[in-house]
């Protein structure tokens, strides 16, 4: 199965901003100038001194502001890769996040099957001299903002629409709300926090398999996913997908955060995955990478009592107004963050 989903990427482009001997938060803070990856970083201001509880953290994500996010990103019609939508929301994604200071933005473009994929990384690292047990290897927030509609009959990528509201633009802005929010925290952080925006997800995770397959053994410390969680009129549920039991320990550490800061996930239904059934962008990283990876997810499997089904999703019908469940947005959103705070502050080993 693992020489399949490696197969399945042959096609993606060689030769990347992070070489095989590179570690991502250091090419991140110094981009190569022969790279084909283009790298911004606004003038770093200075963080706050005492980290505030992650408690407070979590409190300044800004429904508004998600809710923002995810609409601009539907607006573009399409963000399937061959849609003319998707250079736009590159642009959008690329403006947002070199327009906060003390993050550094690379765009990664890859390919697969002669298709451009962009791949769009923000590394949020500690500031100034190194503080003392700093983790040079980082951990990721991963999620995609490309978008198909390959349910609806007769659809064509290239010139029909596919808004993706729910897959995936409640991700995708969860993870700008993360990179503003990141920065003014940086500060508390012992090991940077890449936010990984992820191309060609829908193509079967091309981007996030390419860019692993551009990196060293182990680049990443620990992979959280957060990909369609703004729908289910029923329940605030969430799926916990973990990668083998090598991801056992980041998938406690979810569980935890969920109870010790309220967030209040309920239910939160741990899935094992040990295939590529379960296409999100953790898969390469747990099954093909070995490293910790969980994804947040609304719903994998059978309707059930907790979920109705959105049967808008991949459909030109996934649309801002089937966002029924903001406060289950807003929490999926809270437990990543909490997650990656609690694993970043103390440069946890897993």
């Amino acid at each position: 199965m693992l020489l399949l989903i490696v197969i399945a990427a042959c096609d993606a482009v060689p030769g990347r901003v992070f070489t095989s001997s590179s570690s991502p938060a250091v090419l991140a803070a110094t981009p190569s100038a022969s790279s084909a990856a283009s790298a911004t970083a606004r003038p770093a201001t200075t963080p706050s001194p005492t980290p505030r509880p992650i408690a407070d953290v979590l409190a300044q994500i800004d429904p508004a502001k998600l809710d923002d996010h995810m609409r601009a990103l539907a607006s573009f019609q399409s963000r399937h890769p061959l849609h003319p939508g998707h250079a736009k929301a590159v642009a959008y994604l690329m403006e947002q996040l070199s327009a906060i200071p003390g993050v550094v933005v690379q765009d990664i473009p890859t390919a697969y099957n002669g298709v451009r994929l962009d791949n769009i990384l923000a590394t949020i690292a500690p500031p100034g001299p190194r503080p003392d047990g700093l983790v040079d290897v980082p951990g990721m927030i991963c999620a995609h903002y490309d978008s198909t509609a390959n349910r609806t009959p007769g659809w064509r990528p290239a010139i029909d629409p596919a808004p993706g509201a729910d897959d995936n633009a409640t991700g995708t802005a969860a993870l700008l709300e993360y990179a503003r929010i990141l920065a003014a925290d940086r500060g508390s952080l012992r090991m940077p926090i890449v936010l990984a925006f992820f191309d060609g997800e829908e193509y079967f995770f091309k981007g996030s398999l390419a860019y692993l397959q551009s990196l060293s053994p182990n680049a990443y410390r620990w992979v959280i996913n957060i990909d369609m969680v703004g729908f289910n009129p029923l329940a605030d549920r969430l799926d916990l997908v973990y990668y083998t039991t090598k991801s056992a320990s980041l998938r406690d550490r979810v569980s935890e955060a969920n109870q010790r800061y309220g967030i209040g996930v309920s239910p939160l239904v741990e899935q094992l995955a040990t295939t590529e059934a379960f296409i999100l962008d953790a898969a390469p990283f747990g099954l093909v990478g070995g490293i910790p990876s969980v994804a947040l997810v609304q719903r994998y499997g059978e309707n059930d009592a907790t979920f109705p089904g959105n049967y808008t999703f991949h459909t030109v019908n996934d649309t801002p107004d089937k966002i029924t469940n903001k406060r289950l947005w807003l929490k999926a959103a809270k437990l990543t963050l909490a997650t990656a705070l609690d694993l970043a502050r103390g440069g946890a080993q897993l």
